[in-house]
């Protein structure tokens, strides 16, 4: 059985099978740190699950604002015209916490924060800080991680 172990020390998430390591890649959570809180922008931690696999056979670039492909795919000229966009590209893996009071339901329910693992541009730093309170991912990567994993897959994310 796959699980998934994100730090947010070392900016790292491990794909774990029958425990042992199986791929590692470089993310990048939170600017504003971990917190559970809803408006914190900050990265949940605890025990989640894949809720939701979103994006399949969707081409690397695809464009996805309130988790529906927007029809464009990501371009420098794309990021000209819309400087503001928060952006989530290629595939969503959205989280649904597992622990009551902590991450699921109330003001620090992860799945209402619409907190996913996706992908972004390339020109995006991984291995430090940056989000908005989601999992960041290199597209090719994100890919790679998607084809690997089914839903209800647990994700523990640590400090």
């Amino acid at each position: 059985m796959i699980s998934l172990h994100v730090s947010m020390t070392s900016q790292e998430l491990k794909v774990i099978e029958n425990n042992q390591l199986i791929k590692s890649y470089r993310i990048s959570t939170a600017k504003n740190g971990a917190g559970e809180w809803a408006n914190s922008e900050k990265t949940p931690r605890g025990m989640h699950k894949i809720r939701a696999k979103i994006g399949k056979d969707c081409p690397i670039n695809t464009v996805f604002v309130g988790r529906r492909p927007t029809g464009e795919i990501y371009t420098p000229e794309l990021k000209n015209n819309h400087p503001d966009r928060d952006w989530i590209l290629t595939r969503i893996l959205w989280l649904s916490g597992l622990e009551v009071g902590k991450n699921r339901l109330g003001n620090q329910d992860t799945m209402r924060r619409y907190i996913y693992i996706h992908g972004v541009p390339e020109e995006v730093d991984m291995g430090i800080p940056g989000s908005r309170g989601c999992i960041r991912m290199r597209n090719k990567d994100l890919i790679e991680l998607f084809d690997m994993i089914a839903c209800y897959t647990i994700v523990h994310i640590e400090e």
